[in-house]
């Protein structure tokens, strides 16, 4: 009976440490940039912008993956931010990689004049 409740315990401790490390590894730390311009930025500055951030992702390999769009929220809760970013990155030192990287500050050199409002939320995704 003692062996049958020792492998028991061994079988869930291992099942535990397991599960608490696959989902450690599903886990995913998303950078989410968002602007707002002043009234009156040039159009083509906008998509000059918009164009070179989302070719960063071609750029940087530690960017897992990339999304973006402009806000359609009927809600008008956006405080004037118009064009959202979602860079995902599987670890924080792949995130700092990216923000020191040449082809990332290159892209905030480029950022003149500035939005009128910038945003930017990092958080760990949960599933």
């Amino acid at each position: 009976m003692k062996k049958v409740l020792l492998i028991t315990l061994i079988l869930l401790s291992t099942y535990s440490i397991v599960n608490a490390q696959q989902g450690k590894q599903k886990q995913v730390l998303r950078h989410v940039v968002m602007f707002g311009w002043k009234e009156g930025t040039d159009v083509a500055y906008i998509t000059k912008v918009v164009t070179a951030l989302s070719d960063l992702k071609h750029k940087i390999p530690t960017i897992k993956s990339f999304e973006w769009g402009t806000n359609n929220s009927p809600e008008n809760l956006n405080n004037g931010l118009t064009h959202c970013f979602i860079l995902t990155f599987s670890s924080e030192s792949d995130r700092d990689a990216y923000l020191i990287h040449p082809d990332h500050k290159a892209f905030v050199a480029l950022l003149n004049p500035i939005p009128d409002k910038i945003t930017v939320f990092d958080y760990w995704a949960n599933k």
